[in-house]
């Protein structure tokens, strides 16, 4: 590892991210420094020492910057300030100061393809007719395709990228039309505009010491662009320049089709609930159990961690191999694993109990891809249902959001630690369950979830062969799942409620393999045998007791 003298690490983005165990936070519901019921980078701040205690090195906070919430951030109204509930931008450099000096980097939300309708570009251009930042139709009849009518004295209307409260900021359309003008090609005066402001806004944050971005809705910028041609042109224009300028700066895509979108310039990209043809189905099939967060446009499925075991792997590890082949085709990247986001479900949700937990994190642990564990997922917490639409929350009958983004909990104090505010003005009510889980508790029992995900990302960090960038085999893609990595290291998980068994190929390792991290399974004489929500970690270069604890 490259160091400065202040022990920055200066290894380029391609390097550093491979050892990347990126951690996601939802900076008003992790923890309230100040009282007023929302969390902030002070809060923040107090709470690094857990982050470093459990081996996170990589924080990603969704959007920090101003805004008037009508999407929790993601519609912003100005870039280049952050929003006064969570501090000011020094307390962030602050926060950035401090989390580096624990060896943790801080990413941003980036959001790329619009910005609140009350961003002052916006209401400018809903006055004036020449301005080309956004997409404008300046017909008499709606034009279609979403378009809503214009707020201001500008006649026609605009085509919003989400809500109709975040207008579409304008990088063209890959294919243009002359009975539809406001198709302006992806090089006309506006889409150069944003373009250099997308350089001049990442390159503010950089300047304040931040490693890089995920970038929001990344795949949407340019318009009907079939095979998103124009929008990878774009992306890989992007990454070159902060190749250039920022080598240790992060780029990575809520795109949800890593095939496309690191090949396209990002560093890595998420499985995401959707994306790419499938629409999510890839991370869908490993944990969505028609509870918590459900589309209506997703038929039923159950999932490979699911107690019953009657899910598949088949459409993870084809989109796996996809995937991996496009990257490494492509020059190389990552592909990012989360446990859950602030979109979608928590591991927690449903049916899924807390004993079903540890085998998930063996596998997400283990696996070659970044892993991303959402807050509080460390400790279990549970997707919360029931709860009120809140900033935007609510996407669809079975689809809201405010169950994955409950406050943080910390111990049994008032509002689990999270704030000592008043509990009706907490940015979202805390999981009522009087068992809910508790740092506090788990770091008192070694047995816990959170210790057993602090051992293996302990593990994962010290042992090369677990990383993202060592091989792996599948032996066994049933129940239990068997793989391989680095030719040593035997993995075995079993998320279902019934023992599972498989035998080993001929020329893997038949005498009883060393335990390195595993509860109810045994290795040996080539049998793999595993009880219900066992899991196991072996080291097949090491000879030892082949049962698990």
């Amino acid at each position: 590892m490259t160091t400065t003298g202040s022990g920055r690490d200066d290894r380029p983005a391609t390097e550093w991210l491979a050892d990347a165990v990126l951690y996601q936070i939802y900076p008003q519901s992790f923890a309230d420094a100040d009282g007023d019921g929302i969390g902030d980078f002070a809060g923040i701040e107090q709470r690094l020492d857990h982050l470093a205690w459990l081996g996170v090195n990589t924080v990603w906070l969704n959007p920090c910057f101003a805004s008037p919430f009508e999407d929790a951030g993601y519609d912003v109204s100005d870039y280049l300030t952050v929003a006064p509930r969570y501090g000011t931008n020094d307390s962030l450099a602050g926060l950035v100061d401090s989390a580096r000096r624990r060896g943790i980097r801080i990413l941003l939300d980036l959001v790329a393809g619009h910005t609140s309708d009350q961003h002052p570009w916006f209401t400018k251009s809903a006055g004036d007719p020449c301005d080309h930042r956004y997409i404008w139709a300046e017909t008499d009849t709606h034009p279609g395709d979403g378009f809503q009518p214009s707020p201001g004295t500008r006649p026609g209307w605009y085509k919003p990228n989400f809500f109709p409260s975040q207008p579409a900021l304008n990088f063209g359309y890959a294919r243009t039309h002359p009975d539809e003008p406001w198709r302006q090609p992806v090089d006309a005066e506006g889409p150069r505009a944003n373009r250099q402001a997308l350089r001049d806004i990442m390159e503010h944050w950089l300047g304040l010491g931040l490693a890089g971005f995920r970038v929001d809705l990344a795949a949407s910028l340019v318009k009907d662009d079939p095979g998103h041609a124009e929008t990878v042109r774009l992306w890989r224009d992007m990454r070159g320049w902060l190749d250039t300028k920022h080598p240790r700066a992060a780029l990575m895509s809520e795109w949800g089709d890593p095939a496309v979108s690191v090949p396209g310039g990002f560093h890595a990209d998420f499985f995401l609930q959707f994306g790419a043809d499938d629409d999510g189905l890839k991370l869908r099939s490993l944990w969505n159990n028609d509870t918590g967060t459900v589309s209506e446009d997703w038929a039923p499925l159950e999932p490979y961690f699911g107690a019953d075991g009657t899910g598949s792997l088949d459409t993870f590890l084809d989109g796996w191999r996809t995937a991996t082949t496009a990257i490494t085709a492509g020059g190389g990247g990552f592909i990012a694993l989360p446990t859950a986001n602030h979109d979608f479900s928590r591991l927690a949700c449903g049916p899924r109990t807390t004993e079903q937990l540890p085998a998930a994190f063996a596998f997400q642990l283990t696996w070659p891809a970044l892993p991303a564990v959402y807050y509080g997922d460390e400790i279990g917490m549970r997707y919360v249902p029931g709860l009120p639409e809140h900033e935007g929350s609510v996407l669809g009958p079975r689809y809201n959001r405010a169950g994955s983004r409950t406050p943080m909990q910390w111990d049994s104090t008032a509002n689990a630690g999270f704030s000592t505010a008043a509990a009706e003005r907490l940015y979202l009510p805390l999981d009522p369950d009087p068992a809910r889980p508790t740092v506090a508790a788990q770091r008192e029992d070694p047995g816990s979830l959170l210790h057993l995900v602090r051992r293996l990302i302990a593990l994962r960090k010290s042992t090369p062969e677990l990383g993202s960038r060592a091989g792996v085999r599948v032996l066994h893609a049933g129940y239990p799942f068997v793989y391989v990595r680095g030719g040593r290291y035997l993995i075995v998980v079993n998320p279902r409620r019934e023992r599972a068994q498989f035998t080993l190929p001929e020329g893997t390792a038949r005498g009883p393999a060393g335990a390195v991290e595993a509860a109810g399974v045994q290795v040996d004489d080539g049998l793999v045998s595993a009880a219900g929500f066992a899991y196991g970690v072996f080291d097949l270069g090491r000879a030892g007791a082949g049962a698990a604890r």
